[in-house]
């Protein structure tokens, strides 16, 4: 089991999308998949990204709606960002 360490920015974006239930019970079941070590299914989309990001992990919790993470060693994973695309690399 890993564990997650959220970035002061991740906690800052899940606080704006605290009212859409729906929404980050998606979230807190990929960052259950995260810990467990699990793979992320494809109807999320993970994949790795480039530029300002690179090496980090993104997957699309639905639609425009995205989490960002880094697996940085064996035993932590670095949850960073959460949002739309125009928010996280606009």
């Amino acid at each position: 089991m890993k564990e997650l360490r959220f970035s002061s920015q991740f906690k800052k974006d899940a606080k704006r999308f605290r009212n859409q239930p729906k929404k980050m019970e998606k979230v807190a079941e990929i960052l259950r998949m995260l810990r467990d070590e699990q793979p992320i299914p494809t109807k999320f989309r993970p994949h790795l990204l480039t530029g300002d990001y690179k090496g980090c992990m993104e997957c699309h919790v639905e639609g425009d709606f995205l989490l960002i993470w880094i697996d940085e060693s064996e035993d932590l994973i670095g949850v960073l960002r959460l949002g739309s695309h125009s928010e996280l690399f606009g």
